[in-house]
């Protein structure tokens, strides 16, 4: 297969063989560092690692090292810890949410309860950082330290406003900054930083995907009104349920009446869809363009991000972070 055809964007299937090696070598140091003195840790690692999942995060860490001109068995490493920490919050996420499903399959906090897997998520936690450790290098430690601090700090802050209808712009681009661009920002930076990559370099990819990662939630939140479950992998509608009020609702409260709003404060109170559908709320959201404007806010970071990698020198690597921007806004899970 042809991956250097100058000037060319690569297919999906493209970016993903460039580091497909890479990559099973990521599945396999999961493996590895995911076996636990205790059987039922190890059993909930397996099973979240066999969930499934894009495994974008740890692909966009070993596409910018590649890119840097590195990677290797730190790149490897941190892959694996990158995926790790998503594990990890995944697993606190849906205890929170009170989930039922994840990727299509019962939640972990479903198979093994809430209390084991709030332990099993700090555990994961743990051993990320053990990985990291190993690498005997401060800044990369400092990375993952503010990301998980950024993280935490933005699940606390959604659930401050869980049930509240009250929700602004400025506070969804809050959240997915803190809970989504900046693990992606901090996967740019961990890659580059396995190469050896200068400072400046370590920046710029760290700001392509940031402007990715809120491209990728604004697009997660959009979909969970237009996907269906069984593409999405868990029920739609789910963020209202759940009483989080995102960026599609958002704009389309701006020009609902004061029956749409309490229709909305219903679902709210309720946590369900009982008395109001789920059809009210999606017809609702089409008809003050809702979906359309998350869109569009998304496609200004996607251009964002595609205006970042356009600086760089050509090459595989480069035309491939480029596609990730059209493969993020264009994707329907």
């Amino acid at each position: 297969m042809e991956t250097d055809r100058a000037g060319q964007a690569l297919t999906a299937r493209e970016i993903f063989d460039l580091v497909s090696e890479d990559l099973a070598n990521v599945e396999k140091a999961i493996d590895i560092e995911s076996l636990a003195s205790v059987e039922t840790v190890t059993r909930i690692s397996h099973y979240l690692q066999q969930s499934g999942g894009k495994r974008l995060r740890p692909a966009l860490l070993l596409l910018c090292a590649r890119f840097s001109g590195g990677g290797g068995k730190t790149a490897i490493q941190l892959g694996a810890v990158v995926e790790m920490i998503h594990a990890a919050t995944l697993v606190h996420d849906d205890v929170i949410d009170v989930a039922q499903t994840r990727r299509g399959r019962p939640s972990a906090n479903v198979q093994w309860g809430n209390h084991t897997c709030v332990l099993a998520g700090d555990w994961l936690y743990m051993q990320a950082f053990q990985v990291a450790l190993r690498e005997r290098n401060f800044h990369l430690l400092d990375l993952l330290i503010s990301l998980t601090q950024m993280m935490v700090e933005g699940e606390l802050i959604q659930l401050d406003r869980i049930g509240s209808i009250g929700v602004t712009e400025a506070d969804c681009m809050e959240l997915v900054d803190r809970k989504t661009a900046c693990l992606f920002s901090a996967c740019a930076r961990l890659g580059a930083v396995s190469a050896g990559a200068a400072t400046a370099a370590e920046d710029k990819l760290g700001e392509f995907a940031w402007n990715l990662g809120m491209a990728f939630q604004l697009i997660d939140d959009m979909l969970d009104f237009t996907s269906v479950e069984a593409t999405l992998g868990k029920p739609v509608g789910g963020d209202l349920k759940e009483g989080k009020v995102t960026l599609p609702l958002v704009y389309a409260l701006e020009k609902a009446s004061a029956e749409e709003r309490q229709m909305v404060e219903q679902v709210l109170l309720d946590r369900n869809y009982d008395k109001v559908s789920f059809g009210e709320i999606y017809a609702m959201v089409q008809r003050h363009d809702g979906i359309q404007r998350t869109r569009e806010r998304a496609q200004q970071f996607t251009d964002r991000a595609r205006q970042l990698v356009a600086e760089f020198p050509e090459s595989p690597y480069q035309r491939a972070l480029g596609t990730l921007t059209d493969l993020v806004t264009e994707r329907d899970r």
